[in-house]
């Protein structure tokens, strides 16, 4: 990926938010057919992820093949009327804002039907969380479950590296940005809040 320096995040705690918050990704792997890109929900369990994926799918049969996860953070297009310096030299682009994390491990197929029951468990308390009534596994019959379990094989990313790219405007000195993050509020687009929360939460990073 490309990254300068001024857009790299390496800060692991930045890095797992982005993971946390976003946890659908991009899963890239070279097969003997050439690339082939899968899209999963994701755990992050110390320092592995992961996820399921049906009998039928590639990466089921991929057992210690290198892949890549993409996970993308909020993103957006940037109007550089935002930009003060705008108003003073006219020489200024627009642009487009966003954070993504690039994880590299190699894959892990796993058969346990009781650590797969155990993560579709923690996987749905947590997308439920918000419910006024959270669905549970267990209100499922046990034979449906059962049914469920035996069409799908559980599969880990053992991560060895993560690249981060967090492009939010550093390039600019620090009243552009503050004039974004005002200009993503104004807009208030699919995504604009998030996107201008967290270019708000790296300014107060600075501080």
């Amino acid at each position: 990926m490309y990254a300068p320096s001024c857009f790299r995040e390496d800060r692991a705690e930045q890095l797992c938010r982005l993971i946390h918050d976003h946890p659908f990704a991009a899963v890239v792997v070279h097969t003997a057919n050439g690339l082939v890109a899968n899209h999963l929900p994701f755990e992050w369990v110390d320092g592995a992820l992961h996820g399921h994926v049906a009998r039928g799918n590639e990466l089921a049969k991929l057992d210690g093949a290198e892949v890549l996860a993409i996970f993308q953070g909020p993103d957006g297009y940037i109007s550089p009327n935002w930009y003060p310096t705008k108003q003073e030299t006219h020489r200024e682009v627009p642009t487009w804002n966003y954070a993504v994390a690039h994880v590299h491990g190699r894959l892990k197929v796993v058969e346990d039907a009781t650590w797969l029951r155990a993560l579709l468990e923690r996987l749905t308390d947590h997308h439920e969380a918000t419910e006024p009534q959270p669905w549970r596994v267990t209100d499922a019959p046990d034979n449906h479950v059962e049914k469920s379990l035996h069409a799908i094989v559980g599969i880990e990313i053992a991560v060895e590296r993560i690249e981060g790219k967090f492009k939010l405007n550093q390039n600019h000195p620090e009243r552009n940005r503050l004039g974004v993050i005002a200009g993503l509020r104004r807009r208030d687009g699919d995504g604009d809040a998030e996107l201008a929360a967290l270019m708000a939460r790296q300014e107060a990073s600075k501080a």
